[in-house]
């Protein structure tokens, strides 16, 4: 194996006098259920049965299932039915499109409302 500068892993087999080159990417950040030894983050594959599912570990799951990752995939890596990873979309799906239909307050109608009261202060 040789390692080049460029975060690469390149190897060369040899099989039947042909040579095959692979050139795998190592990654920095592994995502979740694949923590790096050392990393406190997140830890690799299903929790202990004692243990729950922490916001951010759920949130971290959802993300990769809103990536695309297979949710049977998932399901399996982690230890969670399929329908708990379904029900963890859906919720994130339904407080994504509350968060995106809320409105903001429009600046310019608070300061529009303090000059009609001036205005009408000054007429009387």
């Amino acid at each position: 194996m040789m390692k080049s500068s460029m975060n690469h892993i390149e190897t060369n087999d040899v099989n039947d006098d042909t040579e095959v080159s692979r050139v795998e990417r190592s990654s920095s950040r592994e995502s979740p259920g694949h923590a790096l030894p050392g990393q406190g983050t997140a830890h690799r594959g299903p929790l202990a049965p004692c243990q729950r599912w922490s916001v951010t570990r759920e949130r971290e799951v959802v993300l990769r299932l809103l990536r695309g990752e297979s949710t049977e995939l998932l399901s399996r890596e982690l230890g969670v039915p399929i329908y708990r990873l379904e029900q963890w979309r859906q919720k994130a799906d339904a407080a994504l499109d509350g968060a995106l239909k809320e409105r903001g307050g429009d600046p310019a109608a608070g300061e529009l409302a303090l000059y009609c009261t001036r205005i009408s202060l000054d007429t009387r």
